[in-house]
């Protein structure tokens, strides 16, 4: 059995990061795995709490404390099928999650000042590893149940939710409205946090598994929500929450001023070798220019990093609060620093000024911390007479994401949704308003974590199976009843 409780004399030890410098040339991701010495070594910094808070703070509840001392033993194989078990995708999990407000934030040896476990970069390891040695398993479909579920969008929660209703026997057929499977996984994170191959071989698992995907389906457009309905027997709705929060400033509607997902979407499709023309003719490229992005979360830290990596003449963040209060992570702020990013702290924008139609400048007013807020944080407020101009070749609004405006895109004003636009359902089934029809993830509970999503997929595959197996009951009852 492996020594454990290493902490009090070996340090905490993340894989080294690539040179600045350098990683900010590519979309390669900024640090290396470790080696299985190091792994074994930090895994074994755990110190096997009695009640691991880690586990507790993780959306999934994954067995930490346990696949971190089999991987300190050596037996890494055991570690890997214990991480699987409550996660689908635990090696995109390690790459992306914000372990340091989730995991690594609760882990009891950085409460005592000694540095948490490495806990994502442990789990990004013993995946990766089980992947290069064949030990990933094929998905195995059960036994054929004879009905079919139909799930709207292929990001983290419907693929969850895919993986395992295929699993149970049904028949899964995925629709998604991008050419390529794997919602904001594929086309909004950026490769140096999450390179592509480790999402398109989770993609083509489940391909390989017998689920049908129906990539660049629009519903709404290449069929209503009733038609898919007539087609399955479930269906799930998981599309995620796209749209762009808007900026009410002068200027808004200038040349030059793009929401984030757009532009990181071309940059992502360009990474995939696509013809991108919105790239190629400069709109959703900042090579060369002055950047501003404005947002302080982690889409506006994939922002500021994809410009520096374009080859930018600047790049600047624009957030109203300080860096205390910004939801991003911290660990993101710091690589993007090191990168070359300037974040304007309490700043915000007054106006967007141009010439001929193109952004050219951003007024920035300076913003102070006031009163808190409803949820306790400090509202910011401007502080008069503060305000700066900078220049600015193209602004990037990351902003944040809401709610498309579902019933009415799909032709479905009987699919209930909440005031902000996110689908209505039963907190115990997750059916929405419609029978047979369920909903998880981002359009359920808003824009949130990938973690979060898988763990809505699994929970509602769950209730989509019981919801199945007691139709298919009453329907046997039914045939029976008829043939007395």
């Amino acid at each position: 059995m492996a020594d454990m409780l290493k902490f009090v004399d070996r340090a905490q030890s993340y894989p080294a990061k690539r040179v600045a410098q350098k990683r900010a040339e590519d979309f390669r991701e900024i640090a290396e795995r470790y080696a299985v010495v190091a792994a074994e070594d930090q895994a074994g910094r755990c110190s096997q709490c009695g009640v691991p808070y880690c586990s507790v703070h993780c959306p999934l509840h994954n067995h930490i404390p346990d696949w971190l001392r089999l991987t300190a033993e050596g037996r890494l194989r055991e570690a890997y099928e214990l991480s699987n078990a409550t996660s689908t995708m635990p090696e995109i999990c390690g790459r992306i999650c914000p372990q340091d407000r989730l995991c690594e934030g609760n882990c009891v040896i950085e409460f005592t000042g000694h540095g948490a476990v490495t806990i994502g970069s442990v789990e990004k390891f013993i995946t990766d590893t089980a992947w290069a040695e064949g030990w990933v398993e094929p998905l195995v479909p059960g036994p054929a149940r004879g009905q079919s579920v139909g799930v709207i969008g292929a990001g983290p929660a419907g693929l969850t939710a895919a993986e395992y209703l295929r699993a149970h026997g049904y028949e899964v057929h995925v629709y998604d409205r991008h050419d390529r499977a794997g919602g904001l996984l594929t086309y909004g994170i950026p490769g140096f946090k999450l390179e592509k191959p480790v999402v398109m071989r989770r993609i083509e698992r489940l391909k390989e598994g017998g689920i049908t995907f129906h990539e660049g389906f629009e519903v709404g457009r290449d069929a209503s929500l009733g038609e898919l309905r007539e087609r399955h027997d479930a269906l799930l709705i998981a599309t995620g929450v796209y749209k762009a929060r808007a900026i009410e400033v002068g200027g808004n509607d200038l040349a030059g001023v793009v929401p984030a997902l757009d532009y990181l979407i071309a940059s992502n499709r360009k990474g995939f070798g696509d013809d991108v023309p919105e790239y190629e003719d400069g709109r959703l490229n900042a090579n060369g220019k002055n950047v501003v992005v404005i947002g302080g979360g982690d889409t506006a830290m994939d922002c500021v990093r994809t410009a520096i990596r374009q080859g930018a003449a600047s790049v600047k963040c624009l957030y109203r609060r300080d860096r205390a209060n910004m939801p991003g992570s911290q660990r993101e702020v710091a690589n993007a620093e090191e990168e070359g990013v300037e974040f304007v702290w309490l700043s915000a924008p007054a106006s967007f000024a141009g010439e001929e139609g193109q952004v050219a400048t951003v007024r920035a007013n300076r913003m102070r911390l006031g009163a808190p807020d409803a949820s306790g944080r400090r509202a910011p407020e401007v502080d008069p007479g503060g305000a700066e101009d900078m220049p600015a070749d193209l602004v990037i609004k990351a902003l944040g994401f809401d709610a498309e405006e579902l019933p009415h895109l799909w032709g479905a004003p009987e699919l209930g949704v909440t005031r902000w636009g996110t689908v209505l359902v039963d907190s115990k089934t997750l059916m929405t308003s419609l029978d047979g029809v369920f909903a998880a993830g981002d359009i359920v509970r808003g824009a949130s974590l990938v973690v979060w999503a898988i763990r809505d997929g699994r929970d509602v595959a769950a209730t989509m199976h019981n919801h199945l197996k007691a139709k298919a009951k009453a329907k046997t009852a039914g045939a029976e009843k008829v043939a007395a």
